[in-house]
């Protein structure tokens, strides 16, 4: 993988005082400091008994915690009278419709839940967030997560410059009703797999300074793993160093590894096997969360139980896992270099991030492949070569170049996309 010559990029300008870490950032940093990786699950409930079980059962989970609640599809979508609707009448939702209930019902369910000790993240999927940054606000919450790239691309045909409009807005006005917010980036998950990392690392990046340009002073930035662990850790490493250069001095964030988002092993030892590798790399690669998969996520939406095994499965795997000592030479491959030149292409487009990001996006310089959301080019292309590597094998107007090496491909036969789709599953499922 070999990035072209890029110009310097315009940097962020730097914070005039130390930020206020958030109390979502001040455990997380807290955790790592003691040696513990944190560990959460992807739980959202409708029904309030079971939700409150939920958090209740991770907060006493033997793992280092902390709690979520993931909004159901209708209320992402802004579609609160369905979602009203659907309490009303007792029908099923897949996740906590927090706008739906009022701040006085989401505060009693947290409340002798939610401390210092067990923080709580909302999480959501929605380009249009502004309703569920009110009632997480109302409700005493300070934690979320989204973006402007990550939360339309992937999720729907939202244009992405009102998504990076309402993105700004969500920013500001998490600024200003929550003390000391804390926003994640979902901008290393794009369409769960097939992007390789070097695109994942920007966008997670660029999302991450785009916060911080709105007036958010802790976030965290994710990756989600891929076909092979050493790429993945060096595409961790690669988004440290660069949070490290490009986000505004005083600025508290961290990295945020999320197990395969793919096609999900379907045996419970495949799922097991990756959930475990997915903690030891976070661990190796110096992130210091880890959104953690189940079994049952091949089949259905996971019990609180089946939840509960996973955080601690993933807590005893992490805890055997060695972190690289200090002065250890990161590998590289070439994927910082790509993804700096992601990052410097699109700030050298202006001051104005989210007008950058737009224009990035019309001429191509950010194209997300196997992507078919109308603002995306689509021209770029990935594949899995035979030793699991995610590869570039077109890059349209990217400021990079394809990869040149053996088994690069212009594009994948229908077969062969499914191959790759599947490669991970069939790999953990038949060790």
């Amino acid at each position: 993988m070999t990035a072209a010559a890029a110009p310097t990029a315009v940097r962020a300008p730097a914070v005039q005082a130390p930020v206020v870490r958030s109390p979502f950032g001040r455990f997380v940093a807290e955790s790592a400091a003691a040696g513990r990786l944190v560990v959460q699950p992807r739980m959202g409930f409708a029904d309030l008994p079971r939700m409150r079980l939920g958090l209740e059962r991770t907060k006493s989970a033997a793992a280092t915690t902390v709690g979520t609640l993931t909004i159901d599809s209708y209320t992402r979508l802004g579609d609160h009278a369905a979602a009203r609707r659907a309490l009303d009448e007792g029908a099923g939702l897949n996740g906590y419709p927090i706008v739906s209930h009022s701040r006085a019902t989401t505060r009693a369910l947290l409340d002798g839940v939610r401390d210092a000790s067990f923080p709580v993240q909302v999480r959501h999927g929605s380009s249009r967030p502004h309703h569920i940054i009110r009632a997480l606000a109302g409700a005493g919450i300070d934690a979320t997560e989204g973006g402007p790239v990550s939360y339309c691309l992937p999720y729907g045909r939202t244009p992405l410059r009102d998504s990076v409009r309402n993105w700004a807005r969500a920013c500001e006005l998490l600024a200003d009703t929550v003390p000391a917010p804390h926003l994640e980036s979902f901008g290393g998950c794009m369409l769960g797999q097939l992007c390789p990392p070097s695109l994942l690392v920007a966008i997670s990046l660029l999302e991450a300074v785009f916060f911080t340009r709105h007036g958010i002073g802790s976030v965290s930035m994710s990756y989600a793993q891929q076909a092979h662990p050493a790429q993945d850790e060096e595409a961790v490493l690669a988004l440290r160093r660069l949070a490290a250069e490009f986000l505004p001095a005083g600025t508290d964030w961290h990295i945020v590894l999320y197990t395969y988002m793919g096609v999900f092993p379907v045996t419970e030892h495949g799922a097991g096997r990756l959930l475990e590798e997915s903690a030891r790399l976070a661990v190796r690669s110096g992130a210091r969360r880890l959104i953690v998969k189940t079994a049952a996520e091949a089949h259905r939406i996971p019990t609180v139980e089946e939840n509960v095994r996973s955080l601690e499965a993933a807590a005893l795997a992490a805890a055997g896992a060695t972190a690289p000592a200090a002065g250890t030479p990161a590998p590289e491959s070439g994927i910082h270099a790509e993804a700096r030149a992601f990052v410097t292409a699109v700030l050298d487009l202006g001051d104005d991030l989210g007008r950058s990001l737009t224009a990035a996006f019309e001429r191509g310089h950010l194209d997300v492949p196997f992507c078919l959301h109308p603002d995306n080019a689509g021209r770029s292309r990935s594949f899995v070569d035979a030793e699991g590597l995610l590869r570039w094998s077109s890059v349209g107007s990217m400021p990079i170049r394809p990869d040149p090496g053996p088994g690069a491909r212009a594009a994948m036969t229908s077969d062969q996309l499914m191959s790759a789709l599947h490669g991970v599953a069939r790999r953990f499922d038949h060790p």
